[in-house]
């Protein structure tokens, strides 16, 4: 059996990651860029009801919302895929992360640097579950080009945590992203049974 038509076989490895960050910062984007399946969406349209409760600023434009999760796959080579698993960005569905990151390997957290704040609730969610995450800084048009130590610096990341520029519309930005993610959560965990 190949991977190839969907087939798996049984020494094949699937792993679990999520890809979290604020309102508007891309992560709907990023899982149907890379999916290799058609992604599943929970997209709902921004109601008068929703607007008065989320930060709009700087999203203006964004007219749906993930109110459950985005799902996706990626074969990284064979025998390995990825199982992608979108959080939605407003606190108001933060009771979901819970249940999304159980059984994860790791997880991006996507920024946008047009409200880089909005991203800390992640940061601060994964560093407190020791879950290894990698930060992606998606690049939108028009927006200032800020350097990946500035957005480390003013999210106050723990030492060795990766910080990449991506753009989430991009099959293989995104890959990248997720292949950077799964050799530091491995090294983590070598770490971790090592100590």
């Amino acid at each position: 059996m190949s991977v190839q038509h969907g087939t798996r076989n049984d020494s094949d490895l699937a792993l679990k990651i999520v890809i979290a960050g604020g309102f508007g910062a891309g992560k709907t984007t990023l899982v149907g860029a890379v999916s290799e399946i058609e992604p599943l969406t929970t997209e709902a349209r921004l109601s008068d009801a929703g607007s008065a409760v989320d930060d709009l600023f700087g999203v203006d434009r964004k007219t749906t919302t993930t109110v459950a999760m985005d799902f996706g796959r990626i074969t990284l080579r064979e025998g390995l895929s990825l199982y992608l698993f979108g959080t939605p960005g407003q606190d108001r569905f933060r009771f979901l992360w819970e249940e999304l990151t159980l059984g994860a390997l790791g997880a991006v957290v996507l920024a946008d640097t047009r409200r880089l704040a909005d991203c800390f609730a992640a940061v601060d969610w994964f560093e407190h579950r020791g879950l290894p995450f990698a930060v992606a800084v998606n690049r939108f048009p028009g927006e200032r080009i800020v350097s990946v130590e500035e957005v480390a610096q003013a999210l106050d990341l723990q030492d060795g945590t990766p910080v990449l520029l991506c753009d989430a519309r991009d099959r293989e930005s995104g890959r990248a992203v997720l292949l950077r993610l799964v050799e530091h959560a491995a090294r983590a965990r070598t770490a971790r049974l090592l100590a």
